[in-house]
Formats: C-alpha cells, sequence, structure tokens
C-alpha cells in the first residue's frame, strides 16, 4: 500500500490539474522565490528578523528541522530566527550573506521546494574572521496568492569549511559594532 502511494505520487498530473506549467511559468516561479529569499536575508534591513519571518505564513503549522530538532509551528521558528538574530546575527560586523546556489524545483502554480546553500562571513568584535553558513531545503506554498515556506530543514556547514573559508579573510582591528 505505501508503495501505491508513492508511485501515485509521481504520476503525471491529472487533467483536473489544469494544464502543465510552461517553462516560462516554472522559471517565474523560481525567481520568484528566489527574489523573496535574497529579500528576506538583506542584513542591512531596519529589522532583520522580520525580514527573515517574512516568508512564512503568519501563523500556523510550519514543520522546521534544524540543529538536531524539529518545531512545527510559526512561533517556534520566530523565537529560533529571534534567538539567532539577538545572539549572534546582531553582533557579526560587515556580514555579508552570500548565496551560493539557489536551486528551485517547481512541482505546481501552487508548490516548489527549494535547495539553497549559503554562507555569511563576518568578523567577530574581536576582529577575528569569522563564517557560519549551510544548505536550506524548504517547501514553499502559494496561499491566497502568497509564497510562504511551509516545511524546512537546515544543514550547518561543517566548522572545517568554515575555518578554512575564515582562513582566507584579513582579520580586522577590534571594534564595536558600527
Amino acid at each position: 500500500a505505501a508503495s501505491a502511494g508513492v508511485l501515485s505520487s509521481c504520476a503525471p498530473p491529472s487533467p483536473e490539474a489544469g494544464p502543465a506549467l510552461t517553462a516560462a511559468e516554472s522559471k517565474s516561479i523560481g525567481d520568484s522565490i528566489r527574489t523573496l529569499v535574497t529579500a528576506a536575508y538583506n542584513l542591512t534591513a531596519s529589522d532583520v528578523p522580520a525580514g527573515m519571518l517574512s516568508i512564512y505564513p503568519p501563523e500556523g503549522r510550519v514543520v522546521s528541522a534544524t540543529a538536531g530538532r524539529v518545531t512545527t509551528t510559526r512561533d517556534l521558528v520566530g523565537i529560533a530566527v529571534r534567538s539567532f538574530w539577538d545572539g549572534v546575527g546582531q553582533f557579526m560586523i560587515r556580514p555579508t550573506w552570500t548565496w551560493d546556489a539557489i536551486e528551485v524545483d517547481v512541482i505546481s502554480r501552487d508548490a516548489a521546494v527549494m535547495t539553497a546553500q549559503y554562507t555569511v562571513p563576518h568578523w567577530t568584535d574581536r576582529g577575528a574572521p569569522h563564517v557560519i553558513g549551510g544548505v536550506w531545503t524548504a517547501v514553499w506554498q502559494r496561499r491566497g496568492g502568497r509564497w510562504e515556506v511551509t516545511n524546512e530543514h537546515l544543514s550547518d556547514m561543517p566548522r572545517a569549511s568554515a575555518e578554512a573559508l575564515e582562513a582566507t579573510m584579513p582579520s580586522i582591528a577590534p571594534t564595536a559594532r558600527p
């Protein structure tokens, strides 16, 4: 029975689902999601956590797996985002959020899966180079004309990879956050 469910999920869309997506429609949806993601992670915004949370539904169920934990509500995603920003993000000196790849597979006019690789090179208040990063896979659904992340999994960059990137960055003078 389980294999029948998997096979049916791989079947072509039924005629009731409407006409198949055109290449132009798929490209447009992918471009829209890429634009939403890059705007949400603008570290120069006046309210960075609000930007990061702008891609999730305003309330309700959001399944998120990160740091070995699974949460299932938008409120808990909000707590995690604000905790990151309050504990780490706001103290980064000259951070640059870099998207190394944003791959979007469009499933339908109202669903897509994105896998993105990112790095955030920055300096600590002691002037030491530091890099965080990882890979993020997210299921996007269009609800009421708005694209929202409903499920996600984040995997941190291995520390050895971050250290290799840090070795290519110059040190800067210790400073308070500008």
